[in-house]
Formats: C-alpha cells, structure tokens, sequence
C-alpha cells in the first residue's frame, strides 16, 4: 500500500508540473482570404484561458507563415511589448498590466494583417495545440470568385488526414465562402492543418 501511495503521489506531482501556465478553455481562430490571388489576408483569434499559476503578468502569443505576417498587429487586453523569432516561428510578449493568478480568466482577442501569404493554388493554415485545450474552432474564409476545390484537415503527428464536406461549408451573404472544422480536446502538441486546393 505505501509502494502504491508514493507511486500515486508522484504521478499526481509530475501531473501538476506539468499542467503549463494556463488552461485553453475555448479557441476559435479565422482567416480571410481577401482577394482571388491571395495577396491580402488577415487573421484574427479569440483564446480564452484560465491561469494556473498565480503572480502572471505577461501572456505570449505566437506566428509563423509565409509572406509577411503580423502587419498591423492588435490584441485585447494587454500590450505587445516585445517579439523574438526562434526558427519558423515569431513570439510576441504581451504585458497584461495587471496581475493574474490561479483560476482568473483571460478572453484574448487577436488579429494581424498577412501579404502575400497565399499566392499557390494550394495553401494551408496550421493550429499548433501547445497548452491543454478544450475545445477549437478554425474557420478560413474565401473570396466569392475564387471558391475551394477541394479542403482538408490533417493531424501531422498522427499523419491523418480527414475530407471536410457539405457540412463543413456555409455561403455568407456577401457571396464568401467561410470553411469551418472543430474538435473537442484536441491532442496536445499536435498539428492541425487545413488545407485547400483553389
């Protein structure tokens, strides 16, 4: 029984150092395509997350692409104060300007303008799941005269790739078509890309 209690123990102690900063309670992330030649983009994201430490008083948000990414950028609450490349990926540090602990809940609201990023005929966008996450939505919106032939999601890790269909689409009453995929409890550290052909 002592044997079990202290395996059982530094299971749930490895658990808790583990657990990250914060908690992803809901993401929803869109693109928009804005022209038929894929010049012009933007992309905006909402991440609501629940602080699991306590003393926080700075959130990181991170970019990676092609073209030029994180023209015009704006987030809501705090400030970007700072930004770094490491590899293929830019990190931008945000001041919250005010001191968060365990159990608060921050709602974070994010955009950036792309140029330049979608000049193939085939193109993806990747949702990289690096806290805990509950739950995704990623949304990526054509132009009404340049629609997708044909769009998936594939999970890179697990090299699975999955057709969205009829019900994955919606035609917006400007004549755009917005693609939508979710997931519940998405796989930590895994890569999600939708792709398209157009």
């Amino acid at each position: 029984m002592i044997g079990n209690a202290f395996k059982y123990t530094g299971k749930l102690l490895r658990g808790f150092a583990h657990e990250g900063i914060y908690r992803v309670l809901d993401y929803e992330s869109t693109l928009e395509i804005l022209d038929r030649e894929g010049k012009r983009a933007r992309f905006t994201k909402r991440k609501k997350v629940k602080y699991l430490q306590d003393n926080m008083i700075a959130y990181q948000d991170c970019a990676w692409g092609d073209g030029k990414i994180l023209l015009n950028y704006q987030c809501h609450p705090g400030k970007a104060v700072d930004r770094y490349r490491s590899g293929y990926k830019t990190f931008i540090l945000l001041s919250l300007h005010e001191i968060k602990n365990r159990g608060d809940v921050d709602d974070f609201h994010i955009m950036w303008d792309i140029q330049d990023g979608f000049l193939k005929p085939d193109g993806f966008w990747d949702t990289n799941v690096s806290q805990k996450t509950n739950q995704i939505s990623v949304n990526v919106i054509f132009p009404k005269d340049r629609r997708p032939l044909r769009t998936t999601v594939e999970e890179s890790n697990h090299r699975k790739t999955y057709l969205l269909g009829r019900e994955n689409r919606r035609i917006l009453p400007d004549g755009r078509v917005k693609v939508t995929w979710k997931k519940k409890n998405p796989r930590l550290y895994e890569n999600y890309l939708m792709k398209w052909r157009w």
